[in-house]
């Protein structure tokens, strides 16, 4: 029978990564420069480099690819940099100010890490004009009883009104609209009849939850980025599909799974950190077979560092983010993000401190050893003068890199202004951005309650191997694990992840203070039904496949605070004892996150939040092997030897092609371990080791007198 292929791709600022996994479920890896210009270019390339693998034309290959699944950040780019659809809101009469007022917090507003003294507060650029916004007669009470009625006239000229101003997508946010949708899906049909090609978008679809600002933000920003994502995954799978493609088609989502690429427009909000979810999706996978429970994913590509967290075998996540300063109410895995990857710029500011990004080189110009005229150096640059990274094997040959090219931008941005010699300053540049990625692990493990010392560290990335032999033991973690797929990891966790759909909905309920049995005062039968209703609706938006399995939250929260906690539910009818169950796992979870005596039974509880995950198993089975050969010794691995620079001392180190190591055969540093895309490093005083899939695990530190 003919060979087929399950491909993986994940675009990121720099490059292009692709995994293809065949039937026989061997794993080749490819990486390609990103094509800014057009970046569905660039997996069109990568299917090129495929081809050229197998022996194969590219229509040969394309029509033997039965399942295709892309990260990507088009999503995340066309927000931070505002190029989204022009949006209109329409909203309940009175709130019109509610995206402009957002929280009134103050100096605090949408700022996150930036808050501070009121003069540095920054409101973000707004992404519908006041102009566009029309206050619509109409109000459901918080019961959800019609109070009055919607004004379908009003609707009528509003949208006209704002046709001819320009708008080319339409958001709607009403109030109390999660508790009853009628007057949203009323007016959205009138749009429809006015107006049939517009982009609409109801907050009872995207966000069925309480928070007037939270529901209106995520509201507009589906609006705003849907018709730029429909557009871009349009294009791609036209282009897929010319080619001779006919396979399945799914795009990563934020949440911890993929869509249907047919829904990624309705859903674009939901994609906002589509690339990096899907590193921490295959990490939590590689961790169950490897039986690591606690793990810190560090993804280092070109352009970013991105952190998060496993614990106890789940990847962690929220009901809510900050995106492009704006607090949105959709559920996705938790990722915390620098601006310190390989292309990170290295500069001296007028204070005269070395200073390593936010800005990048990006794929074009490039880090100034890229030799396509970037002349400012970068963190790959350091890496190049110190001797961690071969000019000549950077993705195995086919990228060659300049050392002087390297040198002269670090000669004159860096080492002069400072006084420093090139070497020195190469090492300065490392330095900084090891200590700044050393800086996000500590505070995303210490800040959720977490010990850094009770994890193992995930590094994967273009970079991530290159840099966690220096940040990790900064942060006291002690193992870090290179996965095989390391180079294109976040593209790996896109073709192995499950098809996933959550949806969520508000609907309050709380006890009084000072009781002791807490479902004496909760409505049972409320929240059988809404979980019920939940369930149809993950169903059928995973077209009632048999495959589905369902998993149910119930986020709990103490009278008047604000952060709430998932506890699973389940499966089955909720009775009276099950519910005190769950809110005696809420107290102990509770301590167990903010220390012992900090929970407040007697306060009373609220639910607010109702959720129910389903998932289609990937049709891309884990644990996919190497198609490397490993050798059987050390020295059939090794490539030779070269001075590598550490802690500014130059060192004869070992280099080995780290895909051929032999299993089970350790090996004590110092040392360079060459990938196809990656180069990993295991420091003086360390050791590595590889598994029989070619994963390889690097101890930071003596421990208990051995490694």
């Amino acid at each position: 029978m003919a060979r087929t292929f399950s491909v993986g791709t994940d675009i990121g600022g720099t490059f292009t990564d692709m995994v293809v996994v065949d039937d026989q479920s061997n794993v080749a890896l490819f990486k390609l420069p990103t094509t800014p210009e057009d970046r569905s270019l660039g997996v069109l390339h990568g299917f090129e480099a495929a081809a050229r693998a197998n022996d194969m034309t590219v229509a040969e290959f394309t029509a033997a690819v039965r399942y295709f699944a892309h990260g990507t950040t088009a999503a995340t780019n066309a927000l931070i940099e505002r190029k989204g659809e022009v949006t209109g809101l329409l909203t309940t009469r009175g709130a019109g100010d509610t995206l402009l007022i957002q929280r009134s917090m103050g100096s605090w507003t949408g700022a996150g890490d930036l808050s501070g003294h009121y003069s540095r507060r920054r409101n973000p650029v707004p992404l519908v004009q006041r102009t566009h916004i029309r206050e619509i007669d109409q109000r459901h009470d918080f019961a959800g009883e019609a109070i009055v009625a919607l004004d379908r006239d009003g609707v009528r000229a509003a949208v006209r009104q704002l046709r001819d101003a320009g708008v080319r997508s339409m958001a709607i946010c009403f109030l109390w609209s999660f508790v009853n949708p009628e007057h949203e899906l009323a007016a959205a049909e009138i749009i429809r009849q006015e107006w049939p090609d517009v982009f609409v978008t109801t907050s009872s679809d995207v966000a069925p939850v309480i928070g007037e600002y939270e529901r209106t933000a995520t509201t507009i920003v589906n609006s705003y980025l849907g018709p730029v994502i429909s557009r871009y995954v349009e294009l791609l799978e036209s282009r897929l599909r010319d080619a001779g493609f006919t396979g399945d088609f799914t795009v990563m989502d934020s949440a911890g799974g993929v869509m249907d690429a047919r829904q990624a427009g309705r859903r674009a909000v939901e994609m906002l950190t589509s690339g990096p979810a899907g590193g921490v999706l295959a990490s939590a996978a590689l961790a169950a077979r490897l039986g690591y429970r606690n793990v810190i994913t560090g993804d280092m590509g070109g352009t970013s560092f991105d952190v998060g967290l496993i614990v106890d075998g789940e990847p962690l996540t929220a009901t809510s983010s900050i995106e492009g300063r704006y607090h949105l109410a959709v559920p996705k895995i938790r990722v915390t993000a620098i601006g310190a990857g390989g292309g990170s710029i290295a500069g001296v500011d007028s204070d005269g401190i070395l200073t390593v990004g936010p800005e990048s080189a990006g794929a074009v110009p490039g880090p100034a050893c890229y030799g396509k005229g970037g002349t400012r150096p970068t963190v790959t640059d350091a890496d190049v003068v110190l001797g961690v990274i071969d000019p000549a094997n950077f993705l195995g040959g086919a990228f060659p890199l300049y050392r002087n090219l390297a040198e002269e931008a670090i000669a004159k941005h860096v080492a002069e202004p400072l006084n420093m010699t090139v070497p020195e300053a190469a090492a300065g540049i490392r330095k900084v951005a090891d200590n700044q990625m050393a800086d996000l692990v500590r505070s995303a493990t210490v800040q959720e309650g977490h010990d850094p010392r009770d994890f193992a560290l995930f590094a994967y990335g273009g970079a991530g191997p290159t840099h966690a032999y220096a940040y990790a033991p900064e942060a006291d973690i002690s193992t870090v694990v290179i996965p095989y797929t390391a180079t294109v990891h976040s593209a790996y966790g896109a073709v192995s992840s499950d098809q996933y759909r959550s949806v969520q909905l508000s609907d309050p309920q709380r006890t009084p203070p000072m009781i002791r049995v807490p479902s004496e005062h909760i409505d049972l039968d409320r929240i059988n039904d809404r979980f019920a209703e939940l369930e149809r609706r993950c169903r059928t938006e995973l077209r009632d496949d048999p495959a589905i399995t369902t998993n149910r939250l119930l986020y709990f929260r103490y009278r008047r605070q604000v952060h709430e906690l998932p506890i699973g539910v389940p499966p089955g009818p909720l009775t009276a004892e099950r519910f005190d169950e769950l809110a005696a796992d809420f107290h102990r979870r509770y301590e167990r996150l903010y220390g012992e005596g900090t929970s407040l039974p007697e306060g009373g509880i609220e639910i607010n939040t109702f959720r129910v995950e389903g998932r289609i198993p990937s049709p891309t089975a884990h644990g996919s092997s190497s198609s490397a050969q490993q050798a059987d010794t050390l020295e059939g691995a090794l490539l030779g030897r070269r001075a590598v620079t550490f802690d500014g001392v130059a060192l004869d180190t070992a280099v080995y092609r780290g895909e051929a190591l032999p299993s089970q055969i350790r090996i004590t540093g110092p040392a360079v371990l060459e990938y196809f895309g990656t180069t990993a490093v295991v420091a003086p005083g360390q050791s590595a080791v590889a598994d029989h899939e070619g994963n390889v695990v690097i101890t930071t530190r003596t421990v208990n007198g051995a490694h």
